[in-house]
C-alpha cells in the first residue's frame, strides 16, 4: 500500500515537471510575406532541378568517366548553399545542349598535330617532327 502511494507521488512528480517544462518555452510567431514563401519555393524547386539532372543516366555515365560517384555528388548538392545552388544552375542553363562537340575536335586536333611535331605520335603525314 505504501509503496504504490510512492509510485503516485513520483508519477504525479514526473508529470508536473514534464507539463512546466513544455509550458516555460516561448512559442514566437510571426507572418511570412508571399515573396518570402516563394522565394523559399523557388530555392527548393532550384535544388530538386539540380538533383533530378544528377538522375539522369548521362550525367550519371559522365560522372563515373571522372571518376566521380553519384552519391556523393548528390550529398555535395545537398550541402550546396542557395547562392552555389543558383549559380551552378546558371551554368548549366547556358552550355548547350549537346556540348561543344568542334571545340571538343578542336582541342583532340591541335593535341594530335603538337604530339606529331614532338615526334610523339605519328598521325599526320604533313606534320613535320622536330627531332628530324
Amino acid at each position: 500500500m505504501k509503496r504504490n502511494y510512492r509510485i503516485k507521488q513520483v508519477g504525479v512528480m514526473l508529470l508536473s515537471v514534464a507539463l512546466l517544462g513544455g509550458q516555460l518555452t516561448p512559442a514566437y510567431a510571426a507572418m511570412t510575406s508571399t515573396t518570402t514563401l516563394l522565394q523559399q519555393e523557388q530555392r527548393a524547386f532550384e535544388r530538386s532541378q539540380l538533383l533530378e539532372a544528377l538522375e539522369r543516366e548521362s550525367v550519371q555515365t559522365q560522372l563515373r568517366e571522372l571518376g566521380v560517384d553519384a552519391e556523393a555528388a548528390k550529398q555535395r548538392v545537398a550541402a550546396m548553399t542557395d547562392g552555389e545552388i543558383r549559380q551552378l544552375n546558371a551554368r548549366l542553363a547556358e552550355m548547350p545542349a549537346g556540348g561543344d562537340i568542334l571545340g571538343a575536335v578542336l582541342v583532340v586536333f591541335i593535341v594530335l598535330v603538337i604530339t606529331d611535331m614532338l615526334g610523339a605520335t605519328d598521325v599526320f603525314p604533313f606534320v613535320k617532327s622536330v627531332n628530324n
